[in-house]
């Protein structure tokens, strides 16, 4: 018999997120529509409770005891997987924390010795063993007022650490096909919400289509510290009512593919599918692009600001200079926090031939 699909999906984030909160909501949501959902703890926090100090002086324990967590992390993970093969029902498994999380709590050497001596590498553990990490923005970063350390009495960080540790997280993931950093909001509730969505776009479950939204922009002083990737994007051949997208991303030297393909329902609702693909897939797939449209290539700035993430594309070509700016997750009622190293031009929210899609159209 073959083994079913199962999707293991990564909630992470900064200190004070949300994710406690965010657990249980997911944990309530999806059971209810059927789904046998796994929760696998979060590792170091056992190791804490259980006597283990990842603050000690004495580098011979923090080793081990580093490798003991993810050694431990990728054995729970396994096993979870073989009980979610067992299941009747559909399953999904939700890891409170990945692999990669615990890379940003040492230097990059100490990781890479503690990866080769588990038999594995950062390769593997960001690019290949999740189907999607969600990222939940610290409260540090835009919503100071709520960051409180009494929930987690073993929490040491001050406002500042959180947020270097947001950071720090969001550098670890980055490269991962389907990496989602879920915004702070100005009601909680919004943020929850935002975490069952883009879960349910994993699972394949129909969504309300939303739009992103999106300004036409300049920028007019330094951007500090953004995450820079290069884009280049082919649409597809595709049936009516099909959107069918393949995306190279380098980051770093490295190449990231992935084919994305949306279907609009007829009630205003479209299901996407996001996969990950070789590059060999990828160079089979581009001999049916749709010779209607141009391949978009852009350079794209990802950042953080006041608790909203952000993410700049500057067009090399088609309609080089363009530069568009986007958030999502932002309801009607909120206010988008735009960063003073930012003048928007125009609101170009729900405009579709600001569409990607659109703009890759031969004139």
């Amino acid at each position: 018999m073959a083994e079913k699909t199962i999707k293991k999906i990564v909630l992470t984030g900064g200190p004070c997120a949300g994710k406690t909160t965010a657990l249980v909501k997911i944990i309530e949501h999806f059971t209810s529509r059927g789904y046998k959902v796994f929760t696998i703890p979060e590792v170091p926090t056992l190791f804490i409770q259980a006597g283990m100090d990842y603050l000690t002086p004495n580098k011979n324990l923090f080793y081990e005891g580093e490798k003991a967590t993810l050694e431990i992390q990728l054995a729970l993970e396994d096993k979870f997987m073989k009980m979610a093969q067992q299941c009747d029902e559909p399953a999904v498994i939700i890891c409170d924390r990945g692999a990669m999380d615990i890379s940003a709590y040492m230097d990059p050497a100490t990781w890479e010795q503690i990866t080769r001596s588990v038999g594995t590498s950062t390769d593997e553990l960001r690019e290949h063993r999740y189907d999607a990490v969600l990222h939940l923005v610290s409260a540090a970063d835009g919503a100071e007022k709520f960051y409180t350390t009494t929930n987690t009495p073993k929490r040491y960080e001050g406002i500042e650490q959180a947020r270097i540790l947001d950071k720090r997280v969001i550098d670890a993931w980055t490269g991962h096909p389907h990496l989602r950093v879920i915004n702070n909001h100005e009601n909680f509730d919004n943020k929850l919400k935002r975490v069952i969505k883009e879960i349910s776009n994993v699972l394949g479950l129909p969504q309300p289509i939303e739009h992103e939204k999106k300004y036409i922009v300049e920028v007019v002083g330094e951007i500090r510290n953004p995450i820079d990737s290069d884009i280049v994007q082919t649409y597809l051949v595709a049936d009516p009512g099909v959107e069918a997208r393949l995306r190279q991303r380098c980051w770093k030297g490295q190449n990231v593919y992935v084919l994305t393909t949306r279907k609009r329902n007829t009630n205003n609702e479209q299901i996407e599918i996001e996969r990950q693909i070789t590059e060999n897939v990828y160079d089979s797939l581009l001999q049916q692009a749709d010779s209607y449209r141009q391949t978009v290539h852009k350079h794209r700035r990802s950042f953080i600001w006041k608790g909203q993430y952000f993410e700049l594309d500057e067009f090399l070509s088609p309609q080089p200079g363009l530069m568009i700016l986007e958030t999502k997750g932002v309801e009607d009622t909120e206010t988008v926090n735009f960063p003073p190293f930012i003048k928007v031009v125009e609101d170009i929210t729900g405009k579709t031939e600001f569409y990607n899609y659109n703009i890759a159209l031969k004139k």
